[in-house]
């Protein structure tokens, strides 16, 4: 068990890093719509970019990591994210800022996936809500530290020198998990006395078609679709949209990561909890999970009616950490549905979902801003129809999502089939 801590640990890491290097350009929001002379249309167009081909690497990286050991796929990752930031050290064109942003996209696709995927094999089922809970906290807390060193550092320098800092840490990491992680390699494959195995080996197409993975299917993309706001255009709202200066904004964006980091532990520890009590996964995966991003999504609408003010910033936080929190619960309902050996391209097939609100939620609320009366409204329509949109995909989630049903129903079709 101290192995599989110590996975969880480097991919506590690894996704710090992800978030950061996925964070940097809403940071620098202000400096690179100034110094590229953006519109808000054109920012938004950029933020986009980076999840246009996120599907495709979801896809293609979780069917490479059943053939190719995730030492050295998630090695190659971290270094391939290093190289799309290189060209960013110095002067940049729109153009060039765009075709990074793209590459890195298709580079971190898989990430969060695969560092579920590698996170829940080390696991029996009581525990995998908490291993994922860990892994979904490092991404909150990469932007949490982040925020206020990025920020700081584009403040006194620029936005430029925030791409050394990321560098050096994805290169320190790649060789950290080429030593450290040599444990986790060739097909992460956890020590029998930590594998409690309840799922059997059935083709995609009968996996694709239970309640549970179209439900969080479902979920994903609208949870991920706050995520792509918090990322893309929260810190940009702090200070376009409610007047505070970066460094201020820089700050103000702790409060989200911060309450996600936590929750996010919390929630999988309380699944983890209530499965081992005897409560069905239908309730503590499914209606858990899917109470968490409607609570996420009527935040997002409500703060958009407040004055500006501490309680508004409390539902700023909860609506971009809530979503968060349901992340590692939700994917360990498919933990408990899909076979190890499928599970990577699974998760891959979700992400890829995920990542279509990815490329649509910066566009949606980029041109809701430029094309209002005024930004301060825009922004109001923006948020609160995303979190409509939030609401309804989680009341879709709870009547979908039943891992018991699926894995009988799994069970009954691969006997029938053979």
């Amino acid at each position: 068990m101290r192995r599989a801590w110590l996975v969880v640990g480097l991919l506590v890491l690894f996704m710090l890093i992800n978030h950061a290097d996925k964070s940097v350009i809403a940071f620098a929001g202000v400096q690179i719509q100034r110094d590229l002379g953006l519109s808000s249309q054109q920012f938004g167009l950029l933020q986009s970019s980076f999840f246009w081909l996120f599907a495709a690497g979801a896809l293609f990286f979780g069917w490479l990591s059943s053939r190719v050991s995730l030492r050295w796929l998630l090695a190659g990752l971290m270094l391939t994210w290093v190289a799309t930031m290189i060209p960013l050290l110095g002067t940049v064109s729109f153009g060039v800022l765009i075709a990074c942003r793209v590459i890195l996209g298709f580079a971190e696709g898989p990430a969060f996936a695969l560092a579920n995927h590698a996170a829940h094999s080390w696991f029996p089922p009581e525990k995998r809500a908490m291993a994922g809970g860990f892994v979904s906290a490092g991404a909150s807390i990469g932007t949490l530290l982040a925020a206020p060193v990025l920020t700081w550092i584009i403040f006194y320098w620029d936005w430029h020198a925030a791409f050394y800092v990321l560098i050096a840490i994805g290169i320190l990491w790649a060789g950290a998990w080429l030593i450290l992680g040599r444990s986790a390699g060739e097909g992460e494959t956890a020590p029998v006395s930590t594998v409690v195995v309840e799922t059997v080996d059935a083709p995609y197409k009968t996996i694709l078609k239970t309640g549970t993975v179209v439900g969080i299917a479902v979920l994903m993309f609208s949870s991920y679709w706050s995520t792509t706001l918090k990322i893309a255009w929260l810190p940009v709202y702090l200070q376009e949209g409610l007047g505070y200066d970066t460094a201020t904004a820089g700050q103000l964006m702790m409060l989200p990561y911060g309450l996600a980091a936590g929750g996010a532990v919390a929630a999988g520890w309380f699944s983890g909890r209530l499965i081992s009590r005897g409560v069905s996964r239908r309730i503590a995966r499914g209606y858990f999970s899917a109470a968490l991003v409607a609570g996420a999504g009527v935040s997002m609408a409500g703060f958009t009616l407040l004055p500006q003010g501490g309680l508004q910033l409390v539902l700023i936080a909860l609506a971009f950490s809530l979503n968060t929190a349901a992340f590692g619960v939700a994917l360990s309902a498919i933990a408990d549905v899909v076979q190890a050996k499928k599970r990577g391209m699974v998760l891959g097939m979700l992400s890829a979902v995920a990542s279509i609100s990815g490329m649509v939620a910066p566009l949606v609320l980029g041109f809701a801003v430029g094309s209002s009366v005024d930004k301060i409204t825009g922004y109001a329509i923006g948020f609160q129809s995303s979190g409509a949109l939030m609401v309804v995909g989680a009341v879709i989630a709870i009547f979908l999502v039943n891992p018991e049903r699926d894995i009988t129903l799994i069970r009954r079709r691969v006997e029938e089939t053979a």
